[in-house]
């Protein structure tokens, strides 16, 4: 919800139930992913001519990132 002098489209009506939190909190979680692939893994804009090549290096920053998520919760869990 904005609260700013500026008027809002989301209003009380909507902010005001738990759903609206938890799909926050949700969000952002998959924002952070889009963020990261962007901004470390280079993907902001392709150095790559062609679909598959495109797809590949796609394949290729998700699969990083997995890793780097995996080594995370595995520590977490240890």
């Amino acid at each position: 919800m904005n609260d700013s002098r500026r008027r809002s489209a989301i209003d009380g009506r909507t902010t005001r139930h738990v759903g609206y939190g938890i799909s926050q909190t949700i969000r952002m979680r998959i924002e952070q992913v889009f963020g990261w692939v962007k901004s470390v893994g280079g993907l902001r804009r392709s150095r790559f001519r062609g679909k598959r090549r495109t797809q590949l290096a796609a394949y290729m920053v998700g699969a990083a990132y997995n890793l780097l998520r995996l080594n995370k919760l595995l520590r977490v869990a240890t």
